[in-house]
């Protein structure tokens, strides 16, 4: 049974990923703070937003499927900034491949979701 969105593990997974880049980003420079360092946080607090919107929304299929398309978007657009704060010299090599792997889990565990919604629909 479906207890809510933060006893599912994509949302956990989410969460602590977004976790990690806002403990990481606390030592990029100063002067990234209302650029890179802004986008990479929101971006990433994003899609553990949009999984938990998704989850409540799931008993509206088209709906559900939204939420989830737009939490995969954002994990991308989370994968591009790593890749400028690794670029720019602020994301150790070992650093950014363990959020780059969290992150194609994401991929993988939202792509499920997405080709199977009725697992995650409310019973009636």
């Amino acid at each position: 049974m479906l207890r809510g969105y933060r006893h599912l593990k994509i949302y956990e997974i989410a969460f602590k990923l977004a976790m990690e880049i806002f403990i990481l980003t606390k030592a990029f420079p100063e002067e990234e703070r209302y650029s890179l360092t802004s986008q990479i946080r929101r971006c990433s607090r994003s899609v553990a937003a949009n999984i938990a919107e998704g989850f409540r929304k799931r008993r509206y299929p088209n709906m559900f499927l939204s939420k989830l398309a737009d939490a995969d978007a954002e994990a991308t657009e989370t994968q591009v900034w790593l890749d400028f704060a690794h670029g720019c010299g602020y994301l150790s090599p070992e650093d950014r491949q363990q959020l780059v792997s969290g992150y194609e889990e994401l991929w993988k565990m939202i792509g499920s979701m997405m080709r199977n919604p009725e697992r995650f629909t409310p019973q009636r």
